[in-house]
């Protein structure tokens, strides 16, 4: 961290910047903007419709680095508490007009949103690859899925239901719902845009009003995001964003007695740090989007001569998409053992054809991400794992210039104790295992923590429903990967999260119910 005087970054030299930032809509443009500054990009928070710095001359400020090539991209302020309570009052004022507006001018605003998103996709898309080190092919599939986010929840609340119940010459009932709050809306580094929107687009349409951070190492798309807003109209404080570390200012306003409510998507171990910050603030909503360990489980069927390639290219993408950062990577192959030989083989030649390195696969996020994948990789050498793709990477200064580049690893011969079965690596690095029975194959897909999702490759239509419900994860996909219908409930069990959001189960996290009883006479 560093600090920066404030006074330096006036408000014309903020828009300056912002309108800079913002014709950069090709990787080349960029790339020739970020070298031509004279000093680092500076993001500032988002609060009341205004790009603005904290006040203070001692804020310190945090560097952030390109993933493929390791320099300096940009700062963001560690927002302070003072900051967070700044953000808070201009939402919970923004909250007492958004609360009262009619769907339909909600679902306005939002499918302005969508549109504006549309129509400078390229843009998010070229800085979203920049800042997370992922491709652009990659990034531009994540800005079409926010655009979804908002296009989805800004006809959703125009064709909303409730229930109503009647006791039989006594009293009617029905069930209404109102905007529960001001929200603490936390999202991750590795698809900083796509889970952002998925929780600020449902936030704004049920009427409650935000304050997000977004990860510190992969702000920019949240800042654009702002500038976004300020262009499509959207009322004052309605969104606040605020940049910043977990620390310091994601535990602010996590713990704000004024915040009504948190989504957080990220790490399990923060995840539990939220619900102790929280334990005694009841009426909180909490929904907690946490870590994956999930399994891919082959069975022989699957792999048949009409089926095969769609099998190894289903396990190959849940592996390796987005270099293996996200939480929903299939990351421990379990495969019948009478195909187990065939499937190793094969599926190594399809990642060594279809993952390079550079083309379709990106940089990891960080420093400090490189070094947490390369110790895994050194356990697994360690272990004597066999490395039937990619090897141990090199280690890396924190100075170097070569940025953050791992090579897909498939590893076998791994204990079912090892931690490389067992942590979430969140990296491009998967283990495959043999498994007798069917039995066997789901018990040792249970054998997790986490239970966020797991893929099943078969053709045995009974084997789907009858593997498929015993598998202790949230989302299960059977023959294909990472589909998703927006309405449909998304959340994992045990130690991956509390909660659902989509749809229906998004308006449970920002609404608040009660039952209205009429007498009969």
């Amino acid at each position: 961290m560093g600090t920066l005087n404030p006074e330096e970054w006036t408000r014309q030299a903020l828009q300056e910047c912002a309108d800079a930032i913002w014709s950069c809509d090709t990787l080349e443009k960029a790339a020739s903007f970020v070298r031509a500054r004279r000093t680092p990009i500076c993001l500032p928070n988002y609060v009341a419709g205004e790009l603005k710095l904290p006040s203070s001359t001692s804020t310190a400020f945090i560097d952030s680095h390109e993933p493929k090539t390791g320099a300096l991209l940009y700062r963001v302020p560690c927002a302070q508490p003072e900051d967070i309570d700044e953000a808070i009052r201009h939402a919970k004022l923004a909250f007492q007009t958004w609360s009262k507006t009619s769907r339909a001018e909600r679902s306005r605003h939002l499918r302005r949103v969508s549109e504006l998103l549309q129509e400078h996709r390229e843009l998010f898309a070229v800085w979203e690859s920049i800042d997370q080190g992922k491709t652009l092919e990659r990034a531009r599939i994540e800005v079409d899925r926010a655009i979804s986010n908002f296009s989805y929840f800004s006809t959703y609340i125009l064709h909303e239901q409730t229930a109503a119940r009647v006791v039989d010459g006594v009293a009617l009932t029905y069930e209404h719902r109102s905007p529960a709050g001001v929200f603490a809306l936390i999202s991750p580094w590795n698809m900083p845009l796509y889970l952002l929107t998925w929780k600020i687009a449902p936030c704004m349409a049920f009427g409650c009003t935000a304050v997000a951070k977004p990860s510190e190492i992969t702000s920019m798309t949240a800042y654009l995001l702002g500038v976004l807003f300020q262009k499509a109209g959207i009322p004052a404080g309605v969104v606040n964003i605020v940049l910043g570390d977990g620390q310091t200012t994601g535990a602010a306003l996590v713990a704000s007695p004024s915040i009504d409510g948190v989504s957080f998507t990220g790490g399990t171990q923060t995840g539990i740090a939220i619900r102790r910050s929280t334990a005694h603030q009841i009426r909180k909503h909490l929904s907690l989007e946490l870590g994956g360990k999930n399994p891919t489980m082959v069975f022989a069927d699957s792999m048949g001569p009409v089926t095969r390639d769609r099998t190894i290219r289903i396990a190959g993408s849940a592996a390796f998409e987005n270099q293996g950062e996200i939480c929903l990577c299939g990351s421990r192959i379990y495969v019948e053992r009478s195909i187990y030989s065939d499937f190793v083989r094969q599926f190594t030649e399809y990642v060594r054809e279809k993952y390079v390195l550079g083309k379709t696969v990106g940089a990891v996020a960080s420093w400090q991400h490189y070094n947490k994948i390369r110790g895994y990789l050194q356990l697994a050498a360690e272990e004597n794992a066999t490395f039937n793709l990619g090897s141990v990477p090199a280690p890396l200064d924190k100075d170097d210039n070569r940025g953050y580049w791992i090579a897909p690893v498939v590893l076998t011969d791994v204990a079912p104790s090892s931690r490389l079965q067992r942590d979430e690596i969140f990296g491009p690095v998967v283990t495959i295992s043999p498994f007798d029975t069917e039995e066997e194959a789901v018990r040792l897909a249970n054998d997790s923590e986490y239970g966020l999702a797991a893929v099943l490759l078969t053709t045995d239509g009974a084997r789907m429903r009858r593997v498929g419900e015993q598998v202790e994860a949230g989302l299960v996909w059977v023959n294909c990967w990472l589909v998703r219908e927006l309405g449909t409930p998304f959340g994992g069990m045990k130690n991956s999260g509390t909660g659902r959001e989509g749809g229906e189960y998004s308006r449970d996290v920002f609404t608040v119910v009660r039952t209205l009883h009429l007498p009969a006479s």
